[in-house]
């Protein structure tokens, strides 16, 4: 059985249509809120930095903001997504480190990871419905 036959329309979220200039503006949205990202854990993980720039903090939420809109307009049920718990997870990771209830370096690099992973999974299984 190929991967195409195994997944069920069923168990995907309901897709829209979106504005083609959307999905470019979401292109542009989606680099800067990795160079803010990388500023961010790099902040965590070399010692030369002292703290988190709050120029780049500021441009991971507002852009990641930004990406949460562009796809929800596109999956409208984002968060009963795979895509959108792991997006609620790593937002609260980020809060746990961020008021020290964890090791920062090591749950900013788990959100990452969490993020990364999440990002990269088959369409198929990335906006497949939880609950």
């Amino acid at each position: 059985m190929s991967s195409e036959e195994t997944s069920s329309s069923t168990f995907q979220g309901p897709v829209a249509t979106r504005p083609y200039w959307v999905v470019l503006l979401s292109v542009v949205i989606r680099a800067l809120h990795q160079v803010g990202a990388a500023v961010y854990l790099a902040s965590f993980l070399v010692d030369g930095i002292a703290g988190p720039p709050a120029f780049y903090l500021w441009l991971s939420v507002v852009t990641g903001l930004g990406l949460t809109v562009t796809e929800t307009m596109r999956h409208r049920a984002l968060y009963r997504e795979v895509a959108g718990l792991a997006t609620i997870l790593k937002v609260v990771l980020l809060g746990i480190a961020f008021h020290g209830y964890l090791p920062d370096a090591g749950t900013v690099t788990l959100a990452f990871l969490v993020a990364a992973i999440a990002a990269h999974l088959p369409k198929n299984f990335r906006h497949r419905l939880v609950f």
